[in-house]
């Protein structure tokens, strides 16, 4: 059955490939099914064997430019299932571990693939860069805004590609959509709707526990100020505290924020102001459930955020997507496609493909994953563009963690846009980093 599914998967890709061929989609974005020898491939170490970062792993073994040499968690359960799998899938089986910091000494490594928590996001890239590594780390990239300058200005110093992993830069409907946009197809764009439904649960009240013994915590930890275990954090909970999340604002608002972003055409907002909180559940969640962030731009455009972690009643029959309103009408999006519409709101294009993902699943793989990690590959070996590097990425991060900031001091916030720094909030700017354990300070 497993290896069915793996069939299936390799299937797939190669009809992604012909679909994106068949509606005139070439370029960066198309995958090549041409034979290649390993010589040729882009031999990766990928840090996580769960969750989004076990279906980065079973996208690079699949995908033809790309190899899974080894697999890293701090949770060694999966480890010798997953390593079944990629060798199913590549044909070739991974060596795999619990330090992925084996991977930076290892000379066939090419790149390192982050699928860690994000407090690990910007400090391992840092390391793989210092090692020579190329990079592909997963959204946000960073913690905080020092992180988000700090892994722009390391992947500039040491030289080597950063592919921040917000997945649908790569889709070819988008990316048709956002040149449309751009060519006019709806007058001059100047207001992005990001948007994000989801039913969460309550994480509850968790108590200090004993570390499981198939956990390295400290590892886990990493950079983060030590803390005793508790039994409500790991594996996914994480994201809802501010010592190693960063909400659901950066969760999520980062893909449908980047394409409003992209679509207007804009960088760093000049104003920031935020309202929500933890309104649906009293338990250990430290971020908020819900938040309706508003960014304005310098160029008379804005932006506006709304999610909401734990009621998914869906905007327009969506969980999650981006409307462009503009002078001359108005283009809908998601991860499946896009509708235009006109002023008198009457639909005059559509194009759409269905795909089984579900756009709320937390592991989020796909076609648009795979186009990613080929262009990702193509950028190293052909110097292809990438679609998503980094410094391009963190405009659209750096933005979401004001938003978050705004939110903790409880008002708007006045930003240069050249920079992204907060003007005249001492308070807010207390927020603008954070704190580490002695020892794991990343250092350029």
């Amino acid at each position: 059955m497993k290896n069915q599914m793996n069939i299936d998967r390799r299937e797939f890709i190669k009809r992604s490939a012909l679909a994106g061929a068949a509606f005139g989609i070439v370029g960066p974005y198309s995958i090549s099914r041409a034979s290649k020898s390993p010589n040729d491939k882009v031999v990766v170490a990928v840090m996580g064997g769960r969750a989004r970062a076990g279906a980065l792993a079973d996208a690079f073994a699949a995908v033809e430019s790309t190899e899974v040499k080894s697999v890293f968690d701090v949770d060694e359960r999966p480890l010798a299932e997953k390593a079944a799998e990629i060798e199913e899938i590549q044909g070739r089986k991974p060596e795999y571990g619990t330090d992925f910091r084996k991977s930076l000494d290892d000379p066939d490594i090419d790149a390192l693939v982050i699928g860690a928590p994000d407090h690990w996001h910007t400090p391992a890239t840092i390391m793989a860069l210092q090692a020579g590594k190329h990079v592909y780390v997963e959204k946000p990239a960073s913690h905080n805004p020092r992180e988000a300058e700090l892994i722009v200005q390391a992947q500039k110093r040491y030289d080597r590609l950063v592919q921040m992993g917000n997945q649908q830069r790569s889709g070819a409907f988008t990316i048709q959509a956002i040149q449309e946009i751009h060519d006019g197809i709806i007058g001059d764009a100047y207001f992005g709707k990001a948007f994000y439904a989801n039913a969460r649960d309550s994480i509850g009240r968790g108590s200090i526990a004993s570390v499981p013994d198939w956990l390295d915590y400290e590892l886990w930890q990493g950079p983060a100020p030590r803390t005793p275990y508790r039994d409500n954090i790991i594996h996914y909970n994480w994201h809802w505290f501010w010592k190693w999340g960063t909400g659901e604002i950066l969760n999520n608002a980062t893909h449908e924020y980047d394409i409003c972003r992209w679509a207007l055409g804009v960088d760093l907002p000049s104003r920031v102001v935020s309202a929500g909180g933890r309104f649906h559940y009293d338990d250990d969640w430290e971020f908020y459930d819900t938040q309706d962030v508003t960014f304005e731009f310098k160029e008379n455009k804005a932006i506006n955020w709304e999610g909401r972690s734990a009621n998914g009643f869906p905007m327009w029959d969506r969980g999650r997507g981006a409307v462009i309103h503009g002078t001359e009408g108005t283009v809908l999006m998601d991860r499946d496609g896009y509708i235009v519409y006109d002023l008198d709101n009457e639909e005059i294009k559509r194009e759409m493909v269905d795909d089984e993902v579900d756009p709320l699943d937390v592991v989020g793989a796909g076609a648009m994953t795979d186009y990613h990690i080929d262009n990702f590959a193509k950028a190293i070996r052909e110097g292809t563009p990438l679609n998503s590097p980094i410094d391009e990425g963190q405009k659209s991060v750096l933005p979401l963690h004001l938003g978050n900031i705004s939110q903790y001091v409880g008002r708007a916030l006045n930003i240069n846009p050249e920079n992204g720094r907060i003007i005249g909030d001492s308070e807010a700017m207390s927020k603008w980093s954070r704190e580490y354990e002695p020892g794991w300070e990343p250092r350029i």
